[in-house]
């Protein structure tokens, strides 16, 4: 078989060797870019690398030789799982189904720029509001500090079902505790389900807002180019 050239490395830039914190401790750990996980040094967590790109895997015929999986294979069928245990749980809620739906489908499109780990992304779009019916059930209100807290244990539970490694389910279910404050995490993969999250958001949030005001908002919540610019064009009439 033919080399693959993006893993021929007299073709890299310098970009395409860098550092990330492991999301556990911070520590430091260095990746190349065609390095699907590492342990961080530091304290042995298993860290994803969060640049790198496993589109060709979705349609590359070597793609079971080259990284282990088939194309669209295990990353896709984990997905489909995780869709088929939100809609048992939000039942008959069809306006939270498609919510999350909706939010997958612009956190994968910002992915598509921004990169990250795509299972990250994609269970934690998927089961970022899985907490909502249980925080209505105890609290008699959805508010974002209950879902945060209840969604978490709620998620891990359906995790951990499909042999996800532990650092990766940590990682998820941090955004899930975050997805309404921002207050303890700042990884890529936050930020891309953050702003798909408000992209599906604000029509229902503000709906009579000027321009002047959806610029205000745009310019300070958002936390990725590719979603700044997906609110902009969907948003703004005048740009």
């Amino acid at each position: 078989m033919v080399r693959c050239p993006g893993q021929d490395q007299r073709f890299w830039k310098p970009e395409d060797i860098f550092e990330v914190k492991c999301p556990a401790c911070g520590g430091s750990v260095e990746f190349f870019k065609d390095e699907p996980k590492l342990k961080c040094r530091k304290c042995g967590r298993s860290v994803a690398n969060p640049k790198i790109d496993l589109g060709c895997a979705e349609w590359c015929q070597y793609a079971e030789q080259c990284l282990g999986v088939t194309p669209g294979g295990e990353l896709n069928v984990i997905a489909d799982k995780l869709k088929d245990e939100m809609k048992e749980v939000f039942a008959v809620d069809e306006n939270r189904i498609k919510h999350t739906l909706s939010v997958l489908n612009y956190a994968e499109q910002i992915r598509e720029v921004e990169g990250g780990d795509p299972m990250v992304i994609k269970a934690a779009a998927i089961l970022h509001d899985i907490g909502i019916a249980e925080a209505e059930r105890k609290y008699g209100t959805s508010e974002g500090k209950y879902q945060q807290k209840e969604g978490p244990v709620i998620a891990r539970g359906i995790l951990e079902k499909y042999g996800l490694e532990e650092a990766t389910i940590e990682h998820i279910c941090r955004i899930i505790a975050n997805h309404h404050s921002a207050k303890d995490i700042d990884t890529t993969e936050f930020r891309i389900v953050w702003d798909a999250d408000w992209l599906v958001n604000i029509p229902t949030d503000f709906p009579e807002a000027s321009e002047e005001k959806l610029q205000e908002i745009i310019d300070k919540t958002f936390k990725t180019c590719k979603g700044r610019q997906i609110a902009v064009n969907t948003f703004l009439k005048g740009q």
